[in-house]
């Protein structure tokens, strides 16, 4: 059974169901002295407490999405990064046969447990599909829901290319919960319902390329180059099969935690490939901790790699970019206002900054979802939507 089946969950809940009705009616008997007795009813809590576990464990996760396979919980890849299809080798599974595209249709991926995804015909709701992102250069493959809002659909915009927000979820979440519980599609089709937002295409992904690792979006030496599959390989393989803007106004990151920390790297590091960022309870420096591992690596460059990494420091010894960028925080609640206040205060130009600020909010979707449909309007100010139309390079 697969790790988010339905069919696995309903077992496990019928198994700690059953494990602690037999505890229950089996407990007089382990009342008793001697050996015999003492393990009954050591084995009886045991496999209560495991069952128990088990079975919140995987309602979490098929709440949450933290983790779409056993391969991805137990961490069994075969070569790092993880899910690397290799070029010409023969073995790459389908889904990461370059042949076959950059862009390749994939199962529901937890799309088919989404509240509130269009419905009806693709020109008057727009569509979400779930797709594999195949990366051209870093070989890595990642999930991926993509938003089409109505317009791609209408013949009045059947040559016209349409700007680009790549939304990354945080850390150990995927784009599951970017659908279900940030609830970007749903808002994002709403506001440009309401002539709040322009048609603009909407493509969520998870921040690691390497699951169960966090790759923050950094190129590990000797590791996964989760920088360049986000900097270089996604936009290559969108224009390669979507109606996209070619020139970087039209394209733009937004996170939420680590995936507002890696749309304020990306941005900042790739002004030519994003030149704008909504950052939600982002950090401002990535560091190795324990999900990490080494992210920097061993060798003489190691320090210029990590410094180079603290956004501080970027601003106040390199030239400011000129990109564009967003912050939301709390000022009550969230633990990094004061880093968010510091950070707002070092933006000079050309690099402009603009903030988000309630007066409380926790770390949660509760939040986030409070500042969404002002983060994806002033994301939509600072996309210029393209003039370019399909068959012009």
């Amino acid at each position: 059974m697969e790790l988010t089946s339905r069919s696995l969950l309903y077992t496990m809940i019928a198994v700690a169901v059953v494990c602690v009705g037999l505890t229950l009616w089996q407990w007089p008997r382990f009342a008793k002295k001697g050996p015999l007795a003492w393990l009954g009813r050591i084995g009886s809590i045991l496999a209560t407490q495991l069952s128990i576990v088990a079975a919140l464990g995987l309602v979490v996760n098929a709440n949450f999405q933290f983790y779409g396979s056993w391969h991805e919980l137990l961490g069994l890849y075969d070569d790092a990064p993880g899910a690397v299809a290799k070029w010409g080798d023969g073995e790459a599974g389908p889904a990461g046969d370059p042949s076959k595209g950059l862009v390749q249709p994939a199962g529901a991926e937890g799309l088919d447990k989404v509240h509130g995804l269009p419905k009806g015909a693709p020109d008057k709701a727009g569509k979400v599909e779930s797709v594999r992102i195949v990366g051209k250069t870093t070989k890595a493959v990642d999930p991926a829901y993509v938003y089409l809002p109505p317009q791609y659909f209408q013949k009045q915009y059947e040559r016209q290319r349409f700007p680009v927000i790549v939304a990354i979820s945080g850390y150990p979440g995927g784009h599951y919960l970017l659908a279900q519980h940030l609830r970007v599609t749903q808002t994002a089709g709403d506001l440009i319902a309401k002539g709040k937002m322009q048609p603009t295409i909407i493509v969520m992904l998870r921040p690691t390329i390497a699951p169960p690792r966090d790759t923050q979006c950094v190129d590990v030496p000797g590791g996964p180059q989760a920088e360049t599959f986000f900097a270089s390989d996604l936009p290559t393989a969108l224009k390669e099969h979507y109606r996209v803007g070619h020139d970087p106004g039209g394209w733009g990151v937004l996170g939420y935690s680590s995936g507002g920390s890696c749309a304020l790297q990306l941005t900042m590091r790739h002004p030519r490939t994003y030149t704008s960022a909504a950052a939600l309870s982002p950090d401002y420096k990535v560091t190795s901790d324990p999900t990490t591992g080494n992210l920097f690596g061993d060798d003489k460059d190691r320090a210029k790699r990590k410094r180079e990494h603290d956004l501080m420091w970027r601003l106040a010894h390199l030239p400011a970019p000129q990109v564009s960028v967003l912050i939301g925080t709390s000022r009550e609640g969230e633990k990094n206002y004061p880093a968010a206040k510091e950070f707002l205060n070092a933006v000079k130009p050309p690099m402009k900054a603009e903030s988000i600020i309630l007066d409380q909010g926790s770390h949660n979707f509760a939040t986030w979802r409070r500042e969404l449909p002002a983060a994806l309007q002033w994301m939509s100010r600072q996309l210029t939507f393209p003039q370019d139309v399909v068959g012009t390079s």
